[in-house]
């Protein structure tokens, strides 16, 4: 597999080693050790997987109590996927990084704790999985608007189909101080 720094810091793309031949392909989607030396060591914990239709947009979600680091790819369709640093004093704060990921590029995604995440669909439907390495805490979620302005995501669609509470998410520069992960912070 090849692991490439992005420009955050803490987020790695992940291109695994995929074996094709006339019956089809086989790759590994998760090795402990093997992630261990990316570095992507996470105590992953839960495994989720979601279809969505064209045009979704998910995100941009964060937990702050219960922070996820992320672990993304795409089995099925194609997605646009984003990790925006949300780390209040961080030198990257308010930076996005974002990925095309597809069950064709067989692509990863590495979204470390403390950072915002979202995806759009870019085909008819997209299956998208992610491990997770903490549990989902209903009474610990936050988000962003995905249009924010001071974000400028280049989002390759214009008209998402939202959630109402994705679509109701405030703007990063609204948001209370208290209500954002502190770069630097020991957990």
């Amino acid at each position: 597999m090849e692991v490439s720094a992005t420009p955050l810091p803490g987020v790695y793309r992940v291109d695994p080693r995929v074996f094709v031949d006339q019956r089809g392909f086989f790759m590994e989607t998760w090795q402990a050790s093997r992630y261990a030396q990316a570095p992507i060591a996470g105590s992953f914990v839960q495994d989720n997987h979601s279809r969505s239709t064209y045009g979704t947009l998910r995100g941009l979600h964060y937990q702050l109590i219960h922070p996820q680091g992320k672990l993304v790819w795409v089995v099925q369709g194609a997605v646009f996927d984003v990790a925006v640093d949300i780390r209040r004093g961080s030198p990257t704060f308010g930076q996005w990084y974002g990925e095309l990921l597809s069950g064709e590029n067989h692509r990863q995604l590495y979204i470390p704790p403390d950072f915002a995440h979202g995806f759009c669909v870019l085909s008819e439907s997209a299956d998208f999985c992610y491990k997770c390495t903490d549990f989902y805490a209903p009474g610990d979620e936050y988000g962003l608007r995905w249009d924010d302005p001071r974000l400028a995501i280049a989002w390759p669609i214009t008209t998402p189909r939202l959630s109402a509470k994705d679509a109701s998410y405030p703007t990063l520069d609204t948001i209370p101080q208290a209500h954002l992960p502190c770069f630097g912070a020991d957990r």
